[in-house]
């Protein structure tokens, strides 16, 4: 079943590896998810908790796409009630580096434009090479 999975995927997406790359990523919400991934495995209602704005079906939604691009991944512990925890993959906390890129590219932006003050801030923590990541 993993294989089909993964055919359809790399069906679905560009061959551009740039362009592959930003759909990997792309919409609104996937990297704010990454975001607070990069901190440890959370909750769904912990996500949900940590961006207001967005619904749960679209948080749902984000995660499941995340996981079958291999971003994000999901265990659910035999308990009762069931309780399901997201984590960033191997895959996924190598985007930190790109996301804290991104943040400093954005910050720059708004440098060049006048609108600093209205930015969130950006804290990525880039990790060093020798710490350990799950799956």
């Amino acid at each position: 079943m993993p294989q089909i999975t993964k055919k359809r995927v790399i069906k679905r997406l560009p061959m551009l590896p740039a362009e592959r790359a930003l759909k990997v990523i792309s919409g609104r919400w996937k990297a704010v998810i990454l975001y607070y991934l990069f901190d440890g495995p959370r909750r769904l209602s912990a996500l949900k908790a940590l961006m207001p704005g967005i619904t749960q079906k679209v948080l749902i939604d984000q995660l499941r796409e995340m996981e079958e691009h291999g971003l994000v991944s999901r265990e659910i512990f035999a308990e009762i009630p069931a309780r399901v925890e997201y984590s960033a993959t191997r895959l996924g906390l190598s985007l930190e580096p790109i996301l804290l890129a991104l943040c400093q590219w954005g910050q720059h932006h708004a440098d060049e434009l006048d609108e600093r003050p209205h930015l969130a801030d950006c804290i990525i923590r880039p990790r060093r090479a020798t710490e350990a990541a799950p799956n």
